[in-house]
């Protein structure tokens, strides 16, 4: 569903009043925030992931600026961005401007022309990470852009641009699913991502799905993905890969688990040691348990599918070995609450959030005992630390 029209229309005016822009010549583009509630840490590997838009997103009110000129302000972070499409500066660490940049700069790789920048103002709704947030500012820039120069891409163009910005411009090895489940997500439906060849499917929830809503319990540390140990899990995933590939006989250059079959892996997985063989284990019990939560799902068995979820959150544990201190106890916290029906981390699991689905109907007291029983265990971080409620939503697009 769209932003609500008050939401909307206030950031149109104050686009205008700040980029001095007829008001009518304002455009809205919306990129929800994700979930994926099973598939963790396999899109770069090429494997299967599931995912849902939130009703959550990122809002960019932009015009045309009539000339090379970009500038950017945010209702979020300080300071203007503002740079010549003649003159793309290089990445800044930390700086959110990176994203404008480096979409024009994605854009040009691929021979598109970029002539006619654009200014406005973006706003988002939550804070933290673990829901894509970044992806999705990339993705409202890349479609606000295009617009101006009247370029019209498909949704597997875009994915392969958005993810540009992150792996090109920012350095940072991640797979497709954040632009997908931005861009594909459809309300009502669970999506499958087939990340090995960029095909998906919307599975529609069946009459039998008992209601759920989605809850994010943040951890309250922010920090960057580029820095954190998330490069260096890639790097442990394609260790596994060649001696894999190696042992059945087949050396692949960009080895990755996906390029090997569950067979395989049962018959060579003895090879592996350390943490290559923990980040394998992960892998294809990672596929498999998308495999039964897809099942699941198609039944309309939500219980079956909250515990595969739960199980994705402990292989991320014990075998992908991400998670901080503070967000392993959130997860443990979740687990325990009532109305819980499944959690895990969300986004790369090293600081931002957890993602639960909840019974609607205990839904506000299952958020509010996960935020007393965290503020308990991590006193020094619980005011930074929101417990949010939402629900599913509709893929990006424009809202005027």
């Amino acid at each position: 569903m769209p932003p609500p029209s008050d939401r909307i229309e206030a950031l149109r005016r104050e686009a205008a009043r700040r980029t001095g822009a007829e008001p009518s010549r304002i455009r809205v583009v919306r990129a929800p925030y994700r979930i994926c509630p099973i598939g963790a840490h396999i899109d770069h590997q090429l494997g299967p992931v599931t995912a849902m838009a939130i009703d959550r997103s990122v809002l960019l009110a932009f015009a045309p600026s009539g000339s090379s000129r970009v500038r950017l302000e945010s209702l979020d972070f300080e300071g203007m961005v503002e740079f010549s499409l003649d003159d793309v500066p290089g990445p800044t660490p930390g700086d959110w401007g990176n994203f404008p940049r480096g979409a024009v700069l994605a854009l040009r790789h691929r021979r598109h022309e970029v002539g006619q920048g654009i200014v406005g103002v973006v706003a988002g709704e939550l804070l933290g990470g673990g829901v894509s947030s970044s992806a999705a500012v990339g993705i409202a820039l890349l479609l606000a852009i295009e617009a101006s120069n009247g370029l019209d891409l498909s949704s597997g163009e875009n994915i392969a641009l958005a993810r540009s910005i992150e792996n090109d411009y920012l350095g940072l090895r991640s797979g497709i699913l954040d632009q997908a489940a931005i861009l594909l997500s459809r309300l009502g439906h669970l999506t499958l991502i087939d990340c090995a060849s960029g095909e998906h499917e919307h599975i529609p929830s069946p009459a039998s799905m008992p209601p759920f809503r989605i809850l994010l319990a943040y951890s309250g540390l922010r920090r960057a993905l580029v820095g954190t140990d998330y490069n260096r899990r890639v790097d442990e995933c394609a260790e596994a890969a060649r001696t894999l590939l190696s042992a059945a006989g087949r050396g692949e250059a960009g080895a990755v688990l996906g390029h090997l079959s569950a067979d395989e892996y049962a018959a060579f997985g003895h090879l592996l040691s350390g943490p290559p063989a923990r980040r394998a284990a992960h892998y294809f019990s990672e596929v498999d348990r998308v495999r039964r939560g897809v099942a699941a799902w198609r039944m309309g068995d939500l219980a079956g599918f909250g515990a595969l979820m739960t199980a994705s959150g402990e292989s991320s544990i014990r075998n992908y070995e991400c998670g901080s201190p503070p967000l392993i106890d959130l997860y443990e916290i979740l687990v325990a609450t009532e109305g819980v029906l499944g959690t895990r981390f969300s986004g790369a699991g090293f600081r931002g959030c957890c993602v639960a689905l909840v019974d609607p109907e205990d839904a506000d007291q299952s958020a509010a005992r996960v935020r007393a029983s965290y503020s308990r265990r991590r006193p020094e971080l619980a005011a930074d630390a929101p417990v949010v409620l939402c629900d599913p939503d509709d893929g990006a697009g424009f809202v005027d």
